[in-house]
């Protein structure tokens, strides 16, 4: 296995982390900003109010996205599992 191998594989798992993480962290982000937004309208300065609407949206994103996050690295481990096996 030559370093460009090994740098493919790299790009490809960051690539694959980035890919599975921006949805999830996409979700934590509106909420926090419509959550935000709504205090300030408001000027209902609680610091726990952010958290509960945040864990119960990021609980339901990983819901939602969790059978095509399972698709991915699937997907990622067996081009892994092809080169090995081409080795």
């Amino acid at each position: 296995m030559s370093g460009a191998d090994v740098l493919d594989i790299g790009r490809s798992a960051i690539w694959l982390t980035v890919q599975l993480c921006g949805p999830i962290m996409l979700v934590g982000l509106v909420v926090g900003v419509v959550i935000g937004f709504l205090q300030a309208l408001t000027q209902i300065q609680e610091a726990t109010l952010v958290s509960a609407p945040k864990i119960i949206a990021v609980f339901l994103a990983l819901l939602m996205f969790l059978p095509y996050m399972g698709a991915s690295m699937s997907s990622f481990m067996t081009q892994i599992a092809s080169r090995i096996a081409g080795l």
